[in-house]
């Protein structure tokens, strides 16, 4: 460990790069770990504190809530509320923006966040983590519902934490991606993925097949060529995976290559996709692409979407830029035929 770089000092090297930064955000990224650190506890404690199953209530999405997402969302505003660098928050949680309380000074930021991605898997002790995006705000605002709809584009800052067999952040401010691991004895995290990046082609794939009757053409013909393998058009083998938790599936195309899909699917034509804009499809589109790959709705890119509310959902392809690019041509050619 003597010669690893540890998160605070990695940020102040890249703070030294820019003289003129206040060094606000870099207080932001501290204040948002504190809180995941003590959602990382609680996810490893498990049921010895009865922190797992269901709560009583549903989210703004419908959704039950388990015990941890409402726990683990406090912690999160209770971390940020009153530090004086953010304007307002907006989370999965919360049917509305989160305020700034009125004691409390306001900063030039603002924060959303999912705090506990994947908390389906939590009852069977599988990968869940905290997905998280910083815009800007003028500061002393009192933001409100259209200061969060900016594009992706627009992101200063994104990252995840996963809670698995190790607790890590992977991290983007517009300079590439690095992962850091956690060191539960200290609390403190260490550089261990530097530069991480995605390559170019894959023969993984990601999917929930139990959803194939309802695709569209275009993700339909993909997945049909991938399973075919070396005796179809490809003429290669893939393997597929499926966790049902975004971050451990973004982790792995991170370190491993491979393309994720959440496409489209005429279940309910009505709903336009199934991860949320703001603080699911946004931070993880800005990771992926600063990590080389591509991130899109199969007709547009994500981070260049103008976002229409907070809760607004959008069907989600990202990593290996090659496969990501033939399923978009696939959507094209589906399209120019209707």
């Amino acid at each position: 460990m003597e010669n690893k770089v540890s998160l605070s000092q990695f940020i102040t090297e890249q703070q030294r790069k820019h003289p003129n930064n206040s060094g606000d955000l870099s207080s932001l990224l501290n204040d948002i770990l504190t809180a995941c650190k003590k959602i990382s506890h609680l996810v490893n404690q498990g049921d010895l504190i009865d922190t797992w199953g269901n709560s009583d209530s549903e989210n703004v999405q419908g959704e039950v809530q388990k015990k941890l997402d409402i726990i683990s969302n406090n912690m999160m505003i209770d971390a940020l509320n009153w530090t004086g660098h953010l304007a307002g928050m907006i989370s999965e949680e919360n049917d509305d923006p989160v305020k700034i309380p009125g004691q409390y000074p306001r900063g030039k930021y603002l924060a959303l966040f999912d705090p506990l991605d994947g908390s389906s898997n939590i009852d069977v002790n599988l990968t869940v983590g905290t997905i998280f995006s910083i815009l800007r705000c003028d500061e002393g605002t009192i933001p409100t519902t259209e200061n969060f709809l900016q594009k992706g584009t627009q992101q200063v800052c994104a990252g995840f934490v996963l809670y698995g067999p190790s607790t890590m952040l992977v991290l983007t401010t517009g300079d590439g991606v690095n992962g850091f691991t956690l060191d539960q004895e200290i609390g403190e995290f260490y550089l261990t993925h530097p530069e991480m990046s995605i390559p170019g082609d894959t023969q993984e794939f990601a999917i929930n097949m139990s959803n194939q009757r309802f695709w569209e053409v275009p993700i339909q013909q993909y997945i049909s060529e991938c399973v075919q393998g070396s005796d179809g058009a490809r003429g290669k083998d893939f393997n597929m995976r499926w966790i049902a938790s975004l971050v451990a599936e973004v982790y792995r195309v991170l370190t491993r290559g491979g393309v994720f899909m959440y496409p489209f699917d005429l279940r309910d034509p009505t709903k336009e996709g199934r991860l949320r804009l703001l603080y699911e499809a946004n931070p993880i589109g800005f990771i992926v692409e600063q990590a080389g790959g591509l991130c899109s709705t199969g007709r547009e890119r994500i981070l260049e979407m103008k976002p229409k509310e907070i809760h607004q959902r959008v069907p989600v392809i990202l990593g290996a830029k090659n496969e990501v690019d033939r399923i978009i041509s696939y959507h094209k050619k589906f399209d120019l035929r209707k």
